[in-house]
C-alpha cells in the first residue's frame, strides 16, 4: 500500500492517492470501505489513460470524522470539496455500492463538478429501492475476528457461491491494511439506511451515465441498477453474468474495459 497524502477538507482530514496523469478521475468507495479495498489490476488499467484518484471517505481507514452526522449527502459534499482542494473543477466520477449513491448525490447537487458518471453495484435509495435483508448488512459491517475472518466473512457477500466453488478470492482481492472502527461502520450505515434516495431526481441527471451490475448481486440487488438506468436520461446498463456485488475483482479485465470504453479510451 502506498502511503496516502492527508488533505484539510471541510472540517474533516482526509487520506488520498492518486495513480497516473490526464483527465482526472475519482474514485467513490462502499460502506465501511478504505481506498486501499480497490482492486489494483483495475487501478493499473484505468491510470493509463487517466489520473485516477482514490480516498477515504470520513470515518474510514485514515481519514478523520467530527460531530456532524454521517449522511450521503454530506459524503457527496466531501467529495465535492476533495475536488476543489485539489485543484480539480470537473472530473468523471466512478462510484461503487455506496459510493454510487453519493456520486449520484454529488452529480445532483454539484452537477458542475461530473463529466461523466459510472455507477456500480448501487441502488438510489430511499422507500423505492430494493434492499438485501438486514442480516447481509449487519454482516458486512462486522469487523470483528481476525482480519482472516473479516476477509472470509466478506467473501462470502461479495462472490457468487457458484464462483467460489472454483476460485480461491485471495488471489483476486487486495491485502487490506486499513482499519475503519465498528462505531464509523455503524455511522456510515446509518447514513446510508437514513438517506431519503434519489429515485425522483434521477431524471435530473445530466451526465453521461454508465450504469454497472452484477445478476448475482447478494448485496445490492441488481433489478435497482435497472430502474437508476431507465430513469436518468440515454444512461447505459451493463450486466455481468454471474458477477456479484465483487465483480470488478472477479473479471478486472472485463469491468476495465468497459468503463474505458464508455469513457472513449
Amino acid at each position: 500500500m502506498v502511503r496516502a497524502t492527508m488533505i484539510s477538507v471541510g472540517d474533516v482530514t482526509l487520506a488520498y492517492h492518486e495513480y497516473g496523469s490526464g483527465y482526472p478521475v475519482i474514485f467513490i468507495n462502499g460502506l465501511a470501505s478504505a481506498m486501499d479495498t480497490w482492486n489494483p489490476p483495475v487501478i493499473e488499467k484505468i491510470s493509463k489513460h487517466f489520473r485516477v484518484i482514490v480516498f477515504d471517505n470520513r470515518g474510514t481507514g485514515y481519514a478523520g470524522f467530527s460531530d456532524e452526522p454521517f449522511s450521503v449527502p454530506l459524503f457527496a459534499k466531501d467529495t465535492a470539496n476533495l475536488l476543489d482542494a485539489l485543484g480539480i473543477a470537473r472530473a468523471h466520477v466512478l462510484g461503487f455500492s455506496m459510493g454510487a449513491c453519493i456520486a449520484q448525490e454529488l452529480a445532483l447537487t454539484f452537477p458542475e463538478k461530473v463529466n461523466q458518471l459510472i455507477l456500480v453495484a448501487g441502488d438510489f435509495g430511499g422507500a423505492d429501492a430494493l434492499k438485501a435483508s438486514p442480516d447481509i448488512f449487519a454482516r458486512l459491517i462486522d469487523k470483528s475476528g481476525t482480519m482472516e475472518e473479516v476477509a472470509h466473512r466478506m467473501f462470502s457477500l461479495l462472490f457468487p457461491p457458484a464462483w467460489l466453488e472454483n476460485h480461491d478470492p485471495l488471489l483476486y482481492c487486495p491485502e487490506v491494511e486499513e482499519v475503519t472502527s465498528t462505531e464509523n461502520c455503524t455511522r456510515q450505515l446509518t447514513a446510508f439506511s437514513g438517506w431519503q434516495g434519489s429515485f425522483s431526481r434521477l431524471e435530473n441527471i445530466r451526465s453521461p451515465t454508465l450504469v454497472i451490475t452484477g445478476d448475482k448481486d447478494a448485496i445490492v440487488p441488481p433489478e435497482n441498477s435497472r430502474l437508476i438506468s431507465s430513469r436518468i436520461p440515454g444512461a447505459e446498463l451493463v450486466t455481468f453474468h454471474g458477477g456479484g456485488h465483487g465483480l470488478m475483482y472477479q473479471c478486472p479485465d472485463r469491468f476495465s474495459q468497459t468503463v474505458l470504453t464508455f469513457l472513449k479510451c
